[in-house]
């Protein structure tokens, strides 16, 4: 489209005596070069991608269900009968899934390495510290869903139905900017389409957190939020 703009833009200026050069050759080529994965490998897209979603679809899951598990138990009486506060109580039950969150994220990235050979360009301190960033904010949701939800089949349910837009929304699956703006508006509030900005930027370009922090920002921003709903409901639970 850009080769055939001088044509178009000069179409109505070349009549009379300039007509024959109406009919010419474009005097250029245009061709895009693509500055990160030029040959087009699609693992390239994909693998680091899966660290987010992997981490979205599991953490979600088990933080809700273990909560809501010991709701169906009654272990939760006894923890809302000692003087715990909410944010300790939070802590304390988020600490475990974020080592393995850690895990499930170094395995994925050694298969990006090993098996399909996907580059490391930037700071694997840094992509680690925006991970922790990224658990949290999962945990948090998690956290949520378990303050809301009555049984486990409950909070699987809730899992599921914050995993799809997720997933499907976030760029992970098609193009972000390809979406229609209502798409992209409900993706933009989700942390996974800014953890997936992350990821390939660090692993593909090597960005530093001079072109991050808008990402992490909105990350920690949404964690803030989920935190503080389920902080809120587990002092209701506890009045």
């Amino acid at each position: 489209a850009l080769a055939a703009l001088p044509t178009l833009a000069l179409r109505s200026e070349l009549t009379g005596p300039l007509a024959p050069l109406a009919g010419g050759a474009a005097p250029f080529e245009v061709r895009v070069h693509k500055r990160y994965n030029p040959e087009g490998i699609t693992a390239f897209n994909v693998v680091p991608g899966l660290m987010g979603v992997i981490l979205t679809m599991t953490l979600v899951m088990m933080t809700s269900m273990a909560m809501t598990r010991e709701r169906e138990r009654g272990t939760l009486e006894n923890l809302l009968a000692t003087p715990v506060r909410p944010v300790e109580m939070m802590a304390g039950k988020i600490l475990p899934y974020v080592i393995i969150g850690y895990g499930q994220v170094l395995l994925v990235f050694a298969a990006a390495r090993v098996l399909f050979h996907v580059p490391m360009a930037g700071s694997f301190v840094l992509l680690s510290a925006m991970v922790l960033l990224f658990i949290v904010a999962t945990l948090s949701v998690g956290f949520t869903f378990s303050t809301i939800a009555r049984s486990q089949m409950q909070s699987m349910q809730m899992t599921m139905f914050y995993f799809l837009p997720n997933i499907l929304l976030s760029g992970f699956m098609f193009p972000f900017r390809g979406m229609p703006g209502w798409a992209q508006t409900i993706g933009e509030v989700l942390p996974l389409t800014h953890f997936l900005r992350i990821v390939r930027a660090v692993m593909l370009k090597g960005s530093g957190f001079a072109d991050l922090w808008p990402e992490a920002a909105a990350i920690a921003a949404f964690a803030l939020a989920a935190g503080g709903v389920a902080m809120l409901r587990y002092r209701q639970t506890i009045d």
